[in-house]
């Protein structure tokens, strides 16, 4: 009975997951948009970047809404649709690529803390400074015992962080409003003299993984959906959720462009919001930005944790990663997974201090392995709509699931090959020894470990990242 209550205890509400979506999305990517978009584009090319990039991910969105209604069973959606769609190594890939990918994201998280405190005690530095690495290290043992306590105390934290850093976000955007210059707005328009479509069209590419960082995460709800109060809650939290996060990401994006020339925006330092929050308002806007980039920040940490830990204990759970990843505490915490998590996370945060990239080379690789596994659930929705499985003889839902699906596995497909084979070697130079987890599990349940197809997969995962390990040795790929 008592374990009954306390599993009634850990279910989300709607809105629960709703800030999860949103706490995911918003990390430091908004904070760093201005300058970004600045120094890519102008206002017309920016305007065209969120369309593409918001007409790709909400049809993303609306997949991962769809499949929960269709396959109700699958708990931890990104990886069990890959599983279930395509097969164990398949499935295996996307957890351990998502998983890979939250603790990067972590990482850069930790590094970003400790570099924007280093703007006001120069002990931090970049971030990467013995000191920054041993408070990065209390940050992250801290938060690992806090979730230890239970999930919906950790989504409770993660709630009130969310609402914490939305706030300073709509004040920018409403005095960025207040003071828009529209002169300055058209000088900014077309981000080259004298307008150029081709020109424009270039610099809307040089946006497209930006784009894709600051969305990752949208498929928060969809991950904890075994938690979710109400099963039709998940779709809703994340279509809801994603179009909240666009709201804010193109207004800040655009108001941006009638407060500074572009040349200006381009030129400002990290966070650049806090920059043109000075502009406006005065040094305590800049003080006022930087506070809610660290909270932003704190709050996204957490969410990637909670992420990164569920998805490694629901592939445990399914029999794709070894049987201690399932294990669970009294608070029906992941704590096997947790504490993975959290190791692989310290290992990453003691090499950046010898990387002289860390904070730029997680954001990318966060956004290369994370792709992935997107490619796969919107693969997965296009191949039920083209099988028919679920739905009955002549539903019109079909069409509809088949567009969206279609449009979301052709917007994933182009974002990876955007990035470039260099991503697709690193990638395969962490998912190769990640295998073992595999492995491990096959031997597990005495299973015979590759089908025919799964070894030629892996062989070519194996041939790739032996590539990437001599491109980095003789400086053919660089980081």
């Amino acid at each position: 009975m008592a374990s009954s209550s306390n599993e009634a205890n850990q279910e989300l509400s709607r809105n629960a997951l709703i800030a999860l979506v949103i706490g995911s999305m918003v990390g430091s990517g908004i904070f760093a948009l201005p300058a970004a978009f600045g120094r890519a584009t102008g206002a017309f090319g920016a305007i065209i970047a969120w369309i593409i990039a918001g007409t790709g991910m909400l049809m993303l969105a609306l997949v991962f809404q769809s499949l929960s209604q269709r396959k109700p069973e699958l708990d931890a959606g990104i990886y069990a649709y890959a599983k279930a769609g395509f097969g164990d190594y398949i499935g295996f890939a996307s957890a351990a690529g998502y998983w890979i990918g939250c603790c990067l994201a972590d990482v850069a998280c930790l590094i970003l803390i400790k570099a924007t405190l280093g703007q006001f005690f120069p002990i931090f530095g970049d971030g990467t400074t013995p000191t920054a690495i041993a408070s990065a290290t209390l940050l992250l043992w801290s938060v690992h015992f806090v979730v230890l306590r239970g999930i919906r105390g950790a989504a409770r934290l993660n709630t009130i962080a969310t609402f914490a850093k939305i706030v300073p976000i709509l004040l920018f955007i409403v005095v960025a409003a207040f003071v828009l210059d529209r002169e300055l707005l058209v000088q900014n328009f077309w981000g080259t003299e004298p307008p150029s479509i081709r020109q424009v069209l270039s610099q809307v590419r040089s946006t497209m993984l930006l784009t894709v960082f600051v969305f990752v995460g949208v498929e928060g709800a969809s991950v904890y959906s075994r938690y979710a109060r109400n099963r039709a809650d998940i779709g809703i939290a994340t279509v809801v959720g994603f179009l909240s996060v666009l709201c804010l990401l193109v207004l800040v994006t655009l108001l941006s462009y009638g407060v500074l020339p572009r040349n200006e925006l381009a030129d400002l330092s990290t966070p650049s919001m806090a920059g043109v929050m000075e502009t406006m308002v005065g040094r305590w806007g800049s003080v006022f930005i930087s506070l809610a980039l660290l909270i932003s920040i704190l709050g996204n940490y957490l969410s990637w944790s909670l992420l990164a830990a569920e998805i490694l204990h629901s592939a445990a759970m399914h029999h794709t990663m070894p049987s201690f990843l399932a294990r669970e505490n009294a608070n029906k915490v992941p704590v096997g997974a947790l504490w993975l998590t959290n190791c692989v996370i310290q290992a990453f945060l003691l090499v950046s201090w010898f990387a002289e990239y860390a904070f730029t080379l997680a954001l990318k690789m966060t956004s290369a392995m994370t792709l992935i596994p997107y490619v796969l659930v919107a693969a997965y929705g296009l191949k039920l709509a083209s099988t028919g499985e679920t739905y009955y003889a002549g539903e019109r839902a079909r069409t509809t699931d088949w567009i969206r699906a279609a449009v979301a596995t052709l917007y994933a497909a182009a974002m990876i090959y955007a990035g470039g084979p260099k991503f697709l070697l690193l990638s395969s130079i962490l998912y190769a020894p990640g295998t073992l987890l595999f492995l491990m599990a096959k031997r597990e349940r005495k299973e015979s470990t590759f089908t025919r197809t799964e070894a030629i997969l892996f062989a070519a995962v194996a041939i790739a990242a032996g590539g990437g390990v001599y491109g980095l040795a003789v400086g053919a790929l660089s980081i």
